[in-house]
């Protein structure tokens, strides 16, 4: 049995969720509403402010649905409540960042800066100009966000240079030596 799978999910207060007929998952909570469509085979039952997911059987696919969908769902009511949020920082003589209406710009050592739009949902701050925030309610695009931004200028490894997560250890390698 999936470890995660069995656990069960405890709604919490202000948080309501709905399954429609076709597996479609809607979770509304004080930050907004996700919505998303599972696969008919798990079955979502709720009762009493507790959901539960089950599997019909064991066969691989539904143990790993299993699992993914329960993930998945918490992640959804995590994100209704509390919402997520993923920290960059910028390593680098003159890398910098700042934000402009609603868009992202960078300067990460291009003969032009890098502009980027969030879609709509998700929120960019720039509390310092080596310092960016993405913040969400869904968990996924916060992370792909978050990825489209690192792409920019990844780390480099010989001078650690670029644009990092908050935390990431970048391996450092060392450079040619002379004869």
């Amino acid at each position: 049995m999936s470890r995660i799978g069995k656990k069960i999910l405890e709604i919490p207060a202000g948080v309501t969720i709905t399954v429609a007929d076709n597996n479609t998952v809607t979770v509304k909570g004080p930050k907004g509403e996700l919505t998303r469509t599972f696969h008919a085979d798990i079955k979502i039952n709720i009762e009493e402010n507790v959901l539960t997911v089950t599997r019909p059987s064991d066969q691989k696919e539904h143990r790993a649905l299993h699992g993914t969908t329960r993930a998945l769902l918490g992640n959804m009511v995590e994100g209704v409540t509390a919402g997520f949020q993923r920290g960059l920082e910028l390593i680098g003589v003159g890398y910098r960042a700042s934000k402009q209406g609603n868009k992202l710009v960078l300067n990460v050592g291009y003969s032009h800066p890098v502009e980027i739009t969030p879609e709509a949902g998700i929120e960019v701050e720039v509390p310092a100009n080596t310092k960016i925030l993405v913040k969400g309610i869904d968990k996924e695009r916060v992370g792909a966000l978050a990825a489209n931004i690192r792409a920019v200028r990844a780390p480099e490894p010989y001078k650690g240079k670029g644009i990092r997560y908050e935390g990431e250890v970048v391996r450092r390698k060392e450079g040619k030596t002379g004869k």
